[in-house]
């Protein structure tokens, strides 16, 4: 008898259809799956403009987040994602859409850890903190301001009360999320002496570790050294618990 060695070429045939499926989720949705040895390890970014239910401008570089909240439930269901790390390059974009996919990440189960490329703006900054560990790099950079809205806005007490509540939301998600005081942050976001034309404040890597915004100050290999270690203590954990 032969040996057959269809199998083997269905097998690169296969291989290579994978390698074509990661390559377009790199393309579509900026996120990638690399197997290390503490387990599988999905990377997720987000950049530019956070899209919700209006779309930006032609040529503006976005994240989806009906792109975004199917990808984070797989990972979490997923029997092969061991870890999530979330790159974040943002300038931040629709309020509901950017809190939507942090209460998704801070909701998850398996191993979170963030990272803080050149900025997490606006909305960006519950982002950030919604990982169960967070990082930013020296020159990372955060501003924090107060709600604004496009569009038409009525001059009376109700829309500001509006505006209000919408605060304390983001405000309630991010002191829950991170050791940052309430009043701290309150004080960084009503800020009138940091911006020439506007209310707010940018703060920057040490000084978001400082205040405690942010966990810790580091780059990539730091961050995923944090999820690694945190990917270890989930396996032993979960081996212990079947046992």
């Amino acid at each position: 008898m032969t040996e057959d060695t269809r199998p083997t070429e269905t097998t690169a045939e296969q291989e290579g259809e994978n390698r074509d499926e990661r390559r377009q989720d790199i393309v579509d949705m900026g996120s990638t799956i690399v197997r290390t040895g503490d387990g599988v390890i999905h990377t997720l970014t987000i950049i530019g403009q956070i899209e919700g239910h209006q779309e930006a401008p032609a040529g503006s570089k976005t994240t989806k987040y009906e792109h975004v909240l199917p990808l984070l439930t797989a990972v979490e269901e997923s029997g092969e994602v061991d870890g999530l790390l979330i790159l974040l390059n943002t300038m931040g974009g629709d309020i509901e859409a950017g809190l939507a996919i942090a209460e998704l990440i801070s909701g998850m189960s398996k191993p979170t850890v963030s990272l803080v490329l050149g900025g997490g703006h606006s909305i960006g900054v519950p982002l950030a903190v919604a990982a169960r560990e967070s990082f930013i790099v020296p020159s990372g950079a955060m501003t924090i301001h107060p709600v604004r809205l496009n569009g038409l806005v009525i001059g009376v007490s109700q829309t500001f009360h509006y505006f209000e509540r919408i605060q304390d939301r983001i405000c309630d998600f991010v002191t829950r999320n991170s050791r940052i005081s309430r009043e701290d942050f309150e004080g960084l976001m009503l800020n009138t002496g940091e911006m020439a034309a506007d209310v707010g404040s940018v703060i920057y890597g040490e000084e978001a570790v400082r205040l405690g915004l942010i966990d810790h100050l580091g780059g990539l290999s730091d961050a995923l050294g944090c999820l690694h270690r945190m990917m270890r203590e989930d396996g032993e954990r979960r081996k212990t618990e079947s046992k």
